[in-house]
């Protein structure tokens, strides 16, 4: 291999000193900002030292565009070919060779290795460029090679390349023995820059506001032109404004991920003589990518980050304001080569309220598939070094997922099932789909189904305008005849493409053009395998209820109307306000999740789905419409009922708990209550009153409380309603206060007393004293007011005329003789003048009726 020649890029100042930091300590990091040359001259400076004794050298890139650049790019520098001593693997190609020296890889491609061989066995240096940007993977991959090191390869050497200023961080986790990595600063190469705010008109849609200042840009500046656009979709609705506008010297040329390598190169590739070009890009061409001839940059001000999206389960990509540093990132790709010009899409003032840097997304994503690489590790995740540690709220509704999806044992051990998982590069939901259709026989329908799920919607138009059914897009995948007026040709041919990936890695056979019928029945059992937390019972008129109880709705006259079942793939939270006369179909129950995707199952494709999470649940219920206790039988689901049987409650001792919940709830009402017995009730609370608590406390408050004492040991026979019914208060209250003592009670709580007449009158104990009522002639004679509790409470009398009216209510009834009687016997001899009215009551016998003397 012949020697590098010197370049002109900055980095090579410092290259000497990130050689003695790696000879020294064995880890660095070094700041260069974007066109210092870090990415491609750093590597191969280091082929030839000693430490790496002719080890390779790993770097990783967080994109696949920018891996594959680095690679071209370096082995141009070398005078060679790509696959030679330098090479690139990606989730999609692998071009490596025996030779090769520097291997640039991107996502999870270290992550596998350093799983299957936690040695990095032939490995001399891991180079995790770009760290600032936060990839998940690469923060993951960086966890794991640093107890890697710590564990196996001490001699291991790790640089960190950033763009940033703020490396302290990430030094502090890279150094050893509480000593932070050296930091190497690099100067950059950039000519200035002038930013021109241009924010857009309210009335002006995203495309538009774009193609217009690319067509004033390219008539007023010189130069090519980069466009920083959030999406692919927006990519094509700009490509297609500026088609119509450009002059014929003007290429167009976009570039994303998902593009051929063919139609990538052009839109790297400078423009000829005598042409101008316009690239309209992601933010793949933020960083580690040189995209040549370009003086003007034109920034929309939008980026597509990784969110976790609780409608599909997945890390969905979500379209949002860039941070203040990643739009310094995009403008700076307007002074690599000369002076240049930025257009921002945006005014200042909302650039002054943007957040610094992006967030981290091990912040932001779901962490199913970080969860599932740890437990394959083996290490507990705050046993590792994390430049940010993972939310443990989040950590702990992954594994719940990966228990449910067997990935996982009960004490986070990884399953055969979930190491199968690992190695497939989608989401674990996704994965367990494909590992699990495998046996089934429907591999080439989980992988088209997981291409669905992961890019974007097949169908265009508003989403309350499309149908729900997966099968619909899947027969559109499937079969390239099928047609369908809001089809995505576009987005079609990428989940085709991806499909394909995914079958490939899985060692799937292609689908079966005979069995297309078979394929689209299968949809709805092979969704649940990815989504058995999302199955679905209908409630009638596109209604549904989700396992977890969540109420869910298809929009109004759904294709999928009326399946018993439903397996949800995607579900949204419904719009304030309801949907308008713009908003396309109404939705049933208006408060309702919308269901966006699905698919139909019946009962034996949810029993299957479900496996072993269906339980058969038996509960004793009250039922308010026969009023008695009924054993009711359910096989359930969560909350999805399959079927239901009732009848009545058998005696035991959970129809003994569920009588004395009931009889708690209705607060003793459904006892059989007489009157004698409450009688008794009353006098017993008369006694503690006036005694203390030498009497017990029988109010219903006590017997509530002391419900299961007392209530319980007597249901042991019952079934229902009519054996609360007969339960004998009466005997329970005596049993209560103890046998013993009810003649104590009948002397001081007397059930009646015994008048002047001889007549036995009731004692009533309901008011706040005791009280009786009697006719004024049977107390003639009483010289002495009547008591009970032993002659210490006097009674309330309540003196009643022949007629058995009130005359005179009297706690002292000598006093009322002598006093207002004569006044009560003058007006009761004129009523009443068969009957006596003695003017000395005291003196006078005691008789009820007579015939008055003339």
């Amino acid at each position: 291999m012949p020697p590098l020649p010197l370049t002109d890029l900055p980095v090579e100042r410092c290259v000497g000193a990130v050689r003695d930091a790696l000879a020294e300590v064995g880890h660095a990091v070094l700041h260069a900002p974007p066109g210092a040359g870090k990415t491609t001259i750093v590597p191969l400076r280091l082929l030839d030292e000693p430490w790496l004794d002719g080890g390779r050298i790993v770097v990783l890139e967080p994109r696949r565009l920018a891996a594959r650049a680095a690679a071209h790019r370096m082995a141009d520098l070398l005078g060679d070919r790509v696959g030679a001593t330098v090479g690139y693997r990606t989730r999609d190609e692998r071009h490596v060779g025996p030779a090769t020296r520097i291997e640039v890889v991107t996502e999870g491609i270290l992550t596998r290795r350093l799983q299957r061989d936690p040695s990095l066995a032939g490995t001399g240096l891991v180079v995790f460029d770009e760290i600032h940007e936060r990839n998940l993977q690469a923060d993951l991959a960086l966890a794991l090679t640093l107890d890697a090191r710590a564990v196996l390869r001490p001699e291991l050497r790790i640089l960190a390349m950033s763009a940033t200023v703020d490396t302290d961080r990430v030094a502090g986790l890279l150094g050893a023995d509480a000593a932070p990595a050296p930091v190497v600063a690099s100067a950059g190469r950039a000519h200035p820059v002038e930013i021109r705010w241009r924010p857009p008109d309210l009335r002006d849609r995203p495309a538009e506001a774009a193609a217009r200042v690319v067509a004033d840009a390219l008539s007023t500046d010189p130069g090519d032109v980069l466009v920083f656009l959030p999406g692919a979709a927006d990519i094509g609705r700009v490509a297609a404004l500026l088609e119509r506008s450009v002059r014929p010297e003007v290429d167009v040329r976009p570039l994303f991920g998902a593009l051929s390598l063919a139609e990538q190169d052009r839109a790297l590739s400078p423009s000829p003589p005598g042409r101008r070009r316009v690239v309209l890009a992601t933010d793949i061409a933020e960083t580690s990518l040189t995209v040549a001839g370009i003086r003007i940059v034109i920034d929309s001000g939008l980026v597509r980050s990784p969110r976790y999206d609780a409608r599909s389960g997945l890390t969905r990509l979500h379209t949002g304001p860039t941070s203040r540093a990643s739009a310094d990132q995009r403008s700076g790709r307007a002074g690599r080569t000369a002076a240049g010009v930025a257009y921002r899409l945006w005014s200042d003032a909302d650039h002054a309220h943007r957040r610094p840097f992006a967030p981290p997304e091990i912040d932001t994503v779901d962490l199913a598939g970080l969860t599932l690489e740890l437990a394959l590790w083996g290490t507990p995740p705050g046993d590792l070094a994390f430049l940010d540690p993972p939310p443990a709220r989040s950590l702990l509704d992954a594994s719940d997922l990966l228990r449910e999806l067997g990935a996982i044992d009960d004490d986070g051990r990884v399953t055969a099932a979930g190491r199968a998982m690992a190695d497939l590069p989608v989401h674990p939901r996704l994965a367990h789909m494909i590992v699990a259709a495998g046996p089934l026989g429907r591999s080439a329908v989980a992988c088209a189904l997981a291409a669905l799920l992961e890019e974007r919607d097949v169908l265009r138009g508003r989403p309350d305008e499309l149908p729900a059914g997966v099968g619909d897009r899947l027969r559109l995948v499937l079969d390239p005849s099928a047609d369908h007026p809001a089809a995505d040709r576009s987005a079609l041919g990428l989940v085709r493409r991806r499909a394909g990936e995914l079958r490939r890695r899985a060692r799937a056979a292609a689908p079966d053009p005979g069995d297309a019928a078979g394929d689209l029945a299968a949809c709805g059992p092979v969704l649940a395998l990815a989504y058995p937390d999302r199955l679905a019972q209908s409630r009638g008129g596109g209604r549904y209820r989700l396992r977890s109880g969540a109420a869910a709705a298809l929009p109004a006259g759904d294709p999928l109307t009326g399946e018993p079942f439903l397996v949800v793939a995607e579900v949204e939270a419904p719009r304030s306000g309801g949907a308008g006369p713009r908003q396309g179909r109404p939705v049933p129950g208006g408060d309702d999740l919308r269901i966006r995707m699905a698919a139909g199952l019946d009962e034996d494709d949810l029993e299957l789905a479900a496996a072993g999470a269906i339980d058969d649940v038996t509960t004793l219920v009250w039922d308010t419409d026969r009023d008695d206790l009924r054993h009711r039988s359910e096989r359930r689901l969560g909350a999805i009922i399959l079927a239901t049987h009732s009848g009545r409650a058998e005696a035991g001792d959970a129809t003994v708990a569920a009588l004395v919940d009931h009889v708690r709830d209705t607060r003793l009402v459904a006892l059989g209550w007489r009157d004698r017995d409450r009688a008794l009730q009353t006098r017993l609370g008369f006694a503690r009153a006036a005694f203390g608590d030498a009497w017990p406390a029988v109010d219903d408050d006590a017997l509530l409380a002391s419900l299961d004492q007392w209530l319980g040991p007597r249901l042991h026979r019952a079934t229902g309603r009519s054996d609360l019914e007969r339960i004998d208060l009466g005997l329970v209250l005596r049993d209560l206060v103890g046998h013993h003592r009810l003649p104590e009670l009948d002397r001081l709580v007397p059930t009646s007393v015994t008048v002047a007449s001889g007549r036995s009158v009731p004692v009533d104990y309901t008011g706040e004293q005791p009280s009786i009522a009697t006719r004024a002639q049977d107390l003639f004679g009483t010289t002495v007011h009547p008591a009970v509790a032993g002659g210490h409470v006097a009674l309330v009398v309540h003196v009643l005329s022949p007629a058995g009216r009130p005359i005179q209510v009297t706690a002292d009834l000598p006093g009322f003789w002598a006093g207002s009687w004569a006044d009560v016997r003058k007006d009761m001899a004129g009523r009443y003048p068969k009957h006596d009215w003695p003017t000395d009551p005291t003196a006078a016998p005691s008789r009820r009726r007579t015939t008055r003397r003339t």
